[in-house]
C-alpha cells in the first residue's frame, strides 16, 4: 500500500539523533555574523541548499528522475552496486556535515528547524538500514526487480515522442547489466545467509517467466508484457502523426531485439539461480533466522512505527485491539439479524455469493467502476472535513497481469509532480473471491481519498518546504493516515450498508491481527501456518487473502505494523485536541495541521498538533 519508488533510498540527508542540535557555526559572511538574523532568509537559504542536494541525488538515479516527470537519464537505470550504495552513503554523511558547518537551527524559522532536525533523522534511519544490508531479500512476491522492471516501465516510462520510445528500447537493452546487478546483489546476501524462506522462491520463478512469456520470445503468440506496452505507446504516436508508420516499424524490431538478446536472457538467468538455491532454505519464516535477526527486527520495528516500542508491547496492543474490534463486529450481527457465532458469521462473509462480483471480465470492470464512483462521492463531500485539496487526479486501475498473482491487494502510486501521470489505486482482481465487496468502501477510501492519493499528492504540492520532506515518507505517518482515512468517513456518514461498516471494521481488525502475527513470526517464532491460522480464526478474509497476507509479512518485517500504530496516534491526537478545544476545535483545521508538515515521525506529528492546539486556545 506504500507507494513505491526508486527515490525513497536517495532522500536521506542527515545524521545523529532526531533532537540534536549544532553548536552555531559561522556563516562566513560577516554581514549576517554583524546583524540579527533574518530567519525567513535564512530558511530560504537552507531550503535552497537542501533542493540542491535533492536534485543532485536525483540527477544520479535516472529512476526517480522519471518517477518524478522528468526525461532526464531516461534511457537508464539505477546503479544498485555495492559500490555505488557505499558512494551514496558517504554523500550522505558529507551532506550533513556540510549542513551543520553552514547553517544553525537556532536561526531558522520553525519549518527550517523541523527540516534541519528531519534530515538528521533521515540518515539516522540510512545508517540502521545500511547495517542490515542484504537482509531485506533482494527478491521476493512483494519486490524486487524482476517484476518492478516492467510495472516501471508500463506505468511510469511515458512515450510521448519518437526520443521517448528510443529510450523506452535502450532501457530495454539495459535490463542485463541491471537486473544482472539484482541478481549479484542476491547472490552476496545468500553467501551471508541471508536467504528467503522457500515458498517465495515459485513466486518469483513464474513472475520473471511471464516477461518472457509470449512474443518475441514464442513464434506465433501474443505479444509479451513489455513488447505489449511499447508497441501500443509506439502505435499510439503513429496514429497521431508524431512518427511515421516506417519508424514505428523499425522501432518495434529494436525492441524485438533487445528483448531477445537483453532481456531474456538476463531473466533466464535469475529463473535457473532460483531454481537452483532453492535447495539452499528453508521453510523458517521469521527475521530470527537470520544473523542477529532479534537487533535487525528491533530495529526495523523503530523504522516503521517511529517509535520506540517493543515488540511484546506491540503483540499485546494487538490482542487488546482484536478483542475490541471482535466486539463492535457482534453488535453488527446483531444489526443485520445474524443468530450464529462470530466464526459463523465470518465463514458467512467469507462465502456467500452476495458479497463477490464474479470472476470475470464483466465483474473486474464493474467493481473498478464502482470504486470511482465510490471516491467520486467522497470527494464532493470533503469540503465539511478538510480545507486543502489535491490538485492531481485519481485513476482506478487492475493490477497488471503479469504480476497479480503475487501482488498485495490493493496499492497506491503518486503522481508525477508536473500533472503528466494521475496518482494510480491498483486494486488486484485476480481472484474476485478475495475482493469482497463489503471492503470495496474501505479500500477505496484507504487508497484514494482521503487516504494516500490526498494525503501524498498534498504532500508533494507543499509550498515553502524543501524537496526531500514533500518527496519522502514515514511509514508510521502515511500508512497511518491511509488507516484513518479509512474510519473518518464513519463520521462523515458513509458506509451506510451495515456490510460496509463491517467491511470497514474488517479493515480495522485486518491491521490489528497484523500487529499479533508480524511479532509473532519475526519475534516470537510462529510458523507461517500458525500464523496463517490465527488470521482464519480471528478475521472475516478468504483463506486465500491470509495466506498471501502472511507471506507479505514474512519478507517484508515491521512494516505491517506502522498502520495501527499510525492511526492509533492520529485518533488520539485528535481526541486530545477536542478535550481542551471544546467549541474551539475545528476537525479542517486539526487536518490541516496533520498534513501541513508532509510525512513527518510520530513523536513530531504530535508536536505539531499540540502547537496548533495550544495556538487556538
Amino acid at each position: 500500500m506504500r507507494t513505491q519508488t526508486a527515490l525513497a533510498a536517495l532522500l536521506a540527508l542527515g545524521l545523529a539523533s532526531c533532537g540534536q542540535q549544532a553548536s552555531t557555526p559561522s556563516t562566513g559572511d560577516p554581514a549576517i555574523e554583524s546583524t540579527v538574523i533574518d530567519k525567513e532568509a535564512e530558511t530560504a537559504r537552507l531550503n535552497t541548499w537542501f533542493d540542491q542536494k535533492f536534485d543532485e541525488a536525483v540527477a544520479r538515479s535516472p529512476m526517480s528522475s522519471t518517477f518524478l516527470g522528468s526525461r532526464d537519464g531516461y534511457d537508464k537505470w539505477d546503479d544498485v552496486t555495492d559500490a555505488n550504495r557505499d558512494a551514496e552513503m558517504a554523500i550522505e554523511r558529507a551532506n550533513v556535515a556540510e549542513m551543520r558547518a553552514q547553517f544553525d537551527p537556532a536561526n531558522l524559522t520553525d519549518q527550517g528547524a523541523l527540516s534541519y532536525r528531519l534530515a538528521e533523522y533521515e540518515l539516522e534511519l540510512s545508517e540502521k538500514a545500511d547495517k542490515w544490508r542484504g537482509y531485506n531479500y533482494t527478491f521476493s512476491q512483494m519486490r524486487g526487480a524482476h517484476a518492478s522492471i516492467a510495472s516501471f516501465l508500463i506505468a511510469q516510462h511515458k512515450v510521448t515522442s519518437k526520443s521517448d520510445a528510443e529510450a523506452y528500447v535502450a532501457r530495454l537493452n539495459g535490463i542485463d547489466n541491471y537486473l544482472g546487478q539484482h541478481i549479484a546483489n542476491a547472490q552476496a546476501a545468500a553467501e551471508k545467509g541471508i536467504r528467503p524462506p522457500l515458498f517465495v522462491y515459485d513466486f518469483v520463478i513464474e513472475s520473471s517467466q511471464n516477461i518472457i512469456t509470449g512474443h518475441p520470445f514464442e513464434a506465433g503468440s501474443d505479444d509479451s508484457p513489455l513488447m505489449g506496452d511499447l508497441r501500443s505507446k509506439v502505435q499510439a504516436l503513429v496514429t497521431n502523426g508524431t512518427m511515421t508508420e516506417s519508424e514505428g516499424s523499425d522501432l518495434i524490431a529494436q525492441a524485438e531485439d533487445a528483448l531477445k538478446a537483453n532481456v531474456a536472457p538476463v531473466y533466464k538467468r535469475l529463473i535457473a539461480y532460483m531454481e537452483a538455491d532453492k535447495a539452499n532454505t528453508n521453510t523458517d519464516d521469521g527475521a530470527w533466522k537470520l544473523a542477529n535477526g532479534d537487533d535487525y527486527y528491533t530495529d526495523r520495528l523503530a523504522q516503521m512505527t517511529t517509535t520506540d516500542m517493543t515488540a511484546d508491547e506491540i503483540h499485546d496492543l494487538g490482542l487488546a485491539e482484536v478483542a475490541r474490534i471482535h466486539g463492535e463486529m457482534e453488535a453488527i450481527m446483531t444489526q443485520v439479524n445474524y443468530e450464529g457465532s462470530l466464526q459463523d458469521f465470518f465463514d458467512f462473509t467469507r462465502s456467500d455469493a452476495q458479497f463477490f462480483k464474479p470472476n470475470t471480465d464483466e465483474g473486474k470492470a464493474e467493481y473498478l467502476d464502482e470504486a470511482t464512483v465510490m471516491i467520486n462521492t467522497m470527494k464532493d463531500a470533503l469540503p465539511a472535513y478538510f480545507n486543502t485539496f489535491p490538485k492531481a487526479d485519481l485513476d482506478v486501475r487492475a493490477v497488471e497481469p503479469f504480476r497479480e498473482k503475487a501482488a498485495g491487494k490493493a496499492f497506491y502510486s503518486r503522481p508525477a509532480p508536473d500533472g503528466s501521470r494521475p496518482g494510480i489505486y491498483y486494486a488486484n482482481l485476480y481472484r474476485m473471491q478475495d475482493m469482497p465487496l463489503y471492503q470495496m468502501e474501505a479500500l477505496a477510501y484507504h487508497e484514494g481519498i482521503p487516504g494516500h492519493h490526498m494525503q501524498l499528492a498534498i504532500s508533494q504540492e507543499l509550498t515553502g518546504l524543501p524537496k526531500f520532506r514533500k518527496f519522502g515518507g514515514y511509514t508510521a505517518y502515511t500508512e497511518g493516515w491511509g488507516l484513518y482515512s479509512e474510519f473518518l468517513p464513519k463520521e462523515m456518514g458513509f458506509y451506510e450498508d451495515p456490510y460496509s461498516d463491517f467491511g470497514r471494521l474488517a479493515m480495522e481488525l485486518w491491521r490489528a491481527a497484523r500487529l499479533v502475527v508480524d511479532t509473532g513470526l519475526h519475534d516470537k517464532k510462529w510458523t507461517r501456518e500458525q500464523a496463517i491460522q490465527y488470521l482464519i480464526d480471528n478475521t472475516p478474509n478468504p483463506e486465500g487473502d491470509c495466506i498471501k497476507a502472511i507471506e507479505r509479512y514474512i519478507v517484508m518485517p515491521g512494516q505491517a505494523t506502522a498502520y495501527k500504530i499510525g492511526m492509533n496516534k492520529i485518533v488520539e491526537l485528535r481526541e486530545t485536541a477536542k478535550t481542551e478545544l471544546g467549541d474551539k476545535f475545528d476537525v479542517r483545521e486539526f487536518h490541516d495541521a496533520v498534513l501541513k508538515d508532509g510525512p513527518v515521525p510520530l513523536a513530531v506529528l504530535e508536536e505539531s498538533v499540540e502547537a496548533w492546539t495550544a495556538s487556538k486556545l
